[in-house]
Parts: C-alpha cells; structure tokens; sequence
C-alpha cells in the first residue's frame, strides 16, 4: 500500500466527534448578534451521537407537490444494457419534496440558496408537537402560546436552532389529505402563524424553520405571510421534513443538507438529525 494511502486512510477513519469540534472551531466567530438578525454560527464542540434519524422524505414522481404537478420527470441517457452506466436527466421544480426555500425565494434580492453561510445547516433542533390541536383543524397554524408552551416545558429555544413544526401530516401522505384541495381548489394542511415567527425573529435567535407540511403557511393561506416575512428576513425554512415524531422535544442536532446551485432559490436535500 502507498504511503499516500495510509495517510488517506487515518484521515478517513477520524471519529465523528472531532468532525464536529472542527466544525466548531472553523464556526466560532459568528455568534454575537443581536436578536433581530439570524445567528451566524453555533457552539458545536460538544456535539457527539449515536444514531442519526433520516428527515428526508424518498421523493418519487407522484410525491404531492403545492401546485399538484409531477415532482420531477426522467429521460435516460445511458442504460447499463447499452452503455455499461446508467445516467439519466431529471428535470424538477426547485421546491419538490424535502427541500429548502431560500430567502430569494420571496424577495427581490435575498440570499439565493448557495449564499447561505455554511454553518447554519448544522443547529440544534427544537420540536414543537401540534397533532392534537392540528388533529381538529386542518388549518391549524403553530402560534405564540405553541411555542411559550413549548419553553414552558423544555427551557429557551437553543440559539441557532431550527424550530420544526410537527403537526402529524406524514401520516396523511398518500392519500388526498396531505395536499388538502378541496372543491374550489383551496389547500388545507397546518403551517406555522406570523405571530409565531415573528417571536421567533425578534425575541429568539433562531436561523430556520421547518414543517411537515408542502408550506411554511398553512394551506388556506391567502398572501404567505409567514413566507414573506421569514425568509427576507435571512433565515430559510425546510418544508415536507419526514420523521420528527421520531426524535425528542429538544436534544437532537440537525444536519441539513441544502442543494448548492447558483442562484437558486432552494431545492431539494438531505436533513439529518444526530442523537
């Protein structure tokens, strides 16, 4: 074996703590900000784990989508039976299953995707629990006393989390109620209410949001404040976010894996939680 090789096979075999403590010290400047700004960094030296949850949904072409069109559409390329590779192109929606908005998304010159600073896609992970009350209203939206309630029971929302809306809606998918439509064509699903964002903005520091929904606002939502709002304001959000009924309260970190295209507005990507 070369002895390039052995060097590229310590390096590879480092433990994932000191990952993470390297990612601290290469994100420890950013953290004194003032409340109304999104934080810049977090404190990640003490982060270690054991299990990692996937947050990510399989997207397939029938996965619902806001508008009701496919996800994505196919053309092969090359065949294995005819090339020996297989290379297809896929042609998709930038916001199409488990997948970021960027603050372009709703403003003329916000942050598109690619801009923004690297070390917010690994933050702390707050969950608030609205099944019961988005059980008896499909239009439920997470309010301020959601998330006083929330805090009531397990402390301050951590600096620089993501605060992640889990309304149930998952076990809705696959069938009609996921989406919501009705007969004029209004969508109904839980999203999050301006005011609770708004709190998030001006009293926490808090880089992100996220839902288990296809919207940050709830379905019936006529003007997307919540979109117009949060995303200008720097922060992104993460919509269609699977499995957070797996993960406590508070405790896990999550790692999101947001697309890196130029300009774009979001996209589709990996999101992690580490326990």
């Amino acid at each position: 074996m070369c002895h390039q090789c052995v060097i590229d096979g310590v390096k590879a075999d480092l433990t994932r703590r000191n990952f993470f403590r390297g990612a601290a010290i290469a994100a420890a400047s950013g953290l004194m900000l003032p409340l109304t700004q999104p934080a810049q960094a977090q404190d990640l030296a003490a982060i270690s784990f054991s299990r990692v949850v996937d947050l990510t949904h399989t997207l397939t072409k029938d996965f619902p989508t806001y508008f009701g069109t496919a996800a994505f559409e196919t053309e092969d390329m090359f065949s294995y039976a005819k090339d020996k590779l297989n290379l297809r192109i896929m042609k998709y929606a930038e916001h199409v299953g488990t997948h970021f908005d960027s603050p372009l998304h709703f403003s003329a010159d916000g942050q598109s995707i690619d801009q923004l600073p690297v070390e917010n896609f690994v933050c702390p992970l707050a969950i608030v629990d609205v099944r019961e009350a988005a059980s008896s209203d499909v239009d439920y939206r997470l309010t301020p006393d959601d998330l006083a309630k929330f805090e009531a029971k397990h402390g301050e929302i951590p600096k620089g989390a993501c605060v992640a809306m889990l309304s149930g809606w998952q076990d809705h998918l696959g069938t009609d109620k996921f989406r919501g439509q009705d007969a004029a064509g209004v969508l109904h699903f839980p999203g999050f209410h301006e005011e609770a964002t708004d709190f998030l903005m001006r009293e926490r520091v808090v880089n992100s949001i996220a839902v288990d929904t296809i919207s940050l606002d709830y379905g019936a939502s006529k003007d997307s404040k919540v979109h117009y709002s949060w995303l200008p304001s720097g922060r992104y959000g993460i919509e269609c976010v699977a499995n957070l009924a797996d993960l406590p309260a508070i405790g896990a970190t999550m790692v999101a894996g947001a697309p890196k295209f130029a300009n774009a507005t979001g996209g589709p990507g990996r999101v992690l939680a580490l326990l």
